[in-house]
């Protein structure tokens, strides 16, 4: 059965090192939001650095995820001192239960800060694709399919919330997002 990948992808307004409350802040949120969304029904998993390793995402091993890569818009540092970047890459069974995790409980409250944190920005923040049943999906992956629905408009290859498609490449939609609110699942 076709599995769901998402890729988030935002620049911060400091690096990750800076000491300052909104990066702490950004930082204790982000390991609350990861403890509820691992026990949301229909999480899969994302991708982890190998043997829990922390520092700079491009300098950690991150296994079957494949080597960290950014959009091609990145143009902070690299270092574990100068990245400023929040980056997410996860499985899931479908959209709809991506949504109700992402829209609800600590994540809903740390979407209604991202502006204390996040630069504002014409790309997009997030990309969603289909993958088959035991496929990782890759950083890589993420970052072409996040650099195509920011060049074209979302198709089955690469689409949103707001414009989701069936792993059939059927147009779908998920209730409470698009043009009508009481569309159903």
């Amino acid at each position: 059965m076709p599995r769901l990948a998402l890729y988030t992808f935002g620049v911060l307004k400091s690096p990750l090192a800076d000491p300052a409350p909104l990066t702490r802040e950004l930082h204790d949120s982000g390991q609350a939001v990861y403890r509820t969304i691992s026990r949301h029904p229909g999480y899969l998993g994302h991708a982890e650095a190998a043997d829990g390793a922390r520092g700079a995402h491009f300098d950690l091993e991150w296994g079957a995820w494949g080597e960290f890569a950014v959009p091609a818009w990145y143009d902070k540092g690299r270092t574990a001192d100068t990245t400023a970047l929040a980056a997410t890459l996860s499985l899931w069974t479908d959209p709809h239960s991506a949504f109700d995790a992402i829209y609800s409980g600590p994540h809903r409250e740390a979407l209604n800060r991202r502006y204390d944190w996040f630069e504002r920005t014409a790309h997009p923040l997030y990309v969603f694709w289909w993958v088959s049943d035991g496929v990782i999906p890759t950083w890589q992956d993420g970052v072409s399919r996040l650099e195509h629905l920011h060049d074209h408009d979302p198709a089955p290859h690469a689409f949103t919330f707001h414009h989701s498609f069936a792993p059939d490449g059927t147009p779908t939609r998920i209730k409470g997002t698009g043009p009508k609110s009481d569309q159903v699942r």
